[in-house]
């Protein structure tokens, strides 16, 4: 055998070695795309009734938060209603409530004057003074609560 048959030869055996693992590799390649494919078709099959559930749990989701939306109106309208009818009730028996209270106070008070002098029969104590510490209060203050005290 001369040269140019045995490099013919080991091109050869180069060439069906190299083929071989193309094919093999081609094997599995074509292994893994139907194994993808059936990956892909079952991914298909579950992920439309997920999204038909998905679907229908937005439509659920955008009913209640329709709900909401009418229950806080309602709410707000009651608030404003109740704020007005607080503001009439307030202007209506506030003023009157409060001269009734007033004209109550004043009977009282007159009452209580017109009892004092026959309540003093007794000679009056004189006040006690309070001490406290750190702290003086001038007879002049005094003098001038025990005058208004007495006018009143």
């Amino acid at each position: 055998m001369s040269g140019g048959e045995v490099a013919g030869v080991l091109v050869a055996v180069f060439w069906a070695i190299l083929v071989s693992f193309l094919a093999v590799a081609l094997a599995r390649l074509a292994q893994t795309l139907r194994a993808t494919t059936k990956l892909v078709a079952d991914v298909t099959e579950q992920a439309v009734p997920l999204l038909a559930d998905a679907s229908s749990a937005v439509r659920s989701a955008q009913t209640q938060i329709d709900r909401v939306d009418a229950i806080a109106s309602d709410v707000q309208e009651v608030t404003s209603n109740a704020s007005a009818l607080s503001s009439t009730v307030a202007s209506t028996f506030g003023g009157p409530l409060v001269k009734v209270a007033a004209f109550g106070y004043g009977v009282r008070r007159a009452i209580s004057r017109k009892a004092a002098p026959e309540a003093n029969d007794m000679p009056a104590k004189p006040s006690r003074r309070t001490v406290i510490v750190g702290r003086t209060v001038p007879s002049a203050r005094q003098r001038k609560r025990a005058n208004r005290n007495k006018r009143d």
